[in-house]
């Protein structure tokens, strides 16, 4: 009887200690997911700059422009409201909305025309993507990828990561792929509004081309990036955390000395470990 218990005892232990192996690239697929929102989080963030730019484009007049987006934006708010779902994403359409609002009040305060304050709408973005491309790069360079960032946030030490070189060297590649649709955004989208305030071509053209940059040409770059992004993960298994007894957890997580156990649940943690993929 006791014998028994001991056993089951035993097979307790052993199975509380059975890894339960996440990994970089499973870690990766969750937040990019989260960061997006999906199909309709996507939509939220791009049809209010869309309808700004139709709707100046066939009026040119700011105020209707502006206006017309907002309450775009405020319907999706309401439908996220009454699906009581996350409004993280709106506000997110919100935001841009408000900082292109401030745009156009400053160029309209600075005596610019209603063809100035239409471009204004638009360079917080141009700024934005420049800024944060350059923050990606030198993130890269220094091998403190953003992408691993979204890593570490899923373990208690959000900066363990960086232990693993192979865990870094991935992040860095998934890092310079995610930056790129940016870094391409802003050498086009930065001439075009450059020569529409110089008035070397209008600001209507001016503003019809960097539309079709950002909202054609930019989301398809997009999910042509995040397409790649999707191969390289499918494609590796990178552990990034497991479960161990006390002594051994901490020590174990994302620095690549872990080691898989085989399947069966009669094995002890020290019998013949299975190997791991790592990329």
């Amino acid at each position: 009887m006791n014998a028994e218990m001991g056993s089951e005892d035993r097979g307790v232990d052993e199975a509380s200690t059975r890894r339960a192996i996440d990994s970089v690239e499973a870690v990766v697929r969750r937040q990019m997911a989260a960061s997006l929102g999906g199909r309709m989080g996507m939509v939220e963030a791009g049809i209010p700059g869309l309808v700004f730019t139709v709707l100046w484009l066939l009026t040119k007049d700011v105020k209707v422009a502006l206006v017309s987006g907002g309450v775009v934006v405020g319907l999706f708010a309401v439908n996220r409201i009454v699906r009581r779902q996350s409004l993280q994403y709106v506000a997110n359409a919100t935001f841009s909305m408000l900082i292109g609002w401030l745009f156009i009040r400053w160029a309209a305060s600075s005596g610019g025309s209603e063809q100035d304050q239409a471009l204004a709408f638009f360079l917080p973005g141009i700024l934005w993507s420049g800024a944060y491309t350059i923050a990606l790069a030198l993130s890269c360079l220094t091998r403190w990828p953003m992408i691993g960032f979204l890593v570490g946030g899923d373990n208690e030490d959000p900066f363990k990561w960086r232990r693993n070189p192979q865990v870094v060297d991935l992040c860095v590649r998934l890092t310079w792929v995610f930056s790129a649709p940016g870094a391409i955004g802003v050498l086009l989208q930065g001439p075009i509004w450059f020569l529409g305030k110089t008035e070397v071509i209008s600001a209507g053209a001016a503003v019809a081309i960097i539309a079709v940059l950002r909202l054609g040409l930019g989301w398809a770059l997009r999910i042509g990036s995040w397409g790649t992004m999707i191969w390289m993960l499918a494609r590796n298994h990178t552990p990034v955390s497991v479960e161990l007894p006390a002594d051994q957890a901490l020590d174990a997580r994302i620095d690549g000395t872990s080691e898989t156990p085989v399947d069966s649940p009669d094995d002890t943690p020290g019998d013949s470990p299975s190997e791991s993929t790592q990329a």
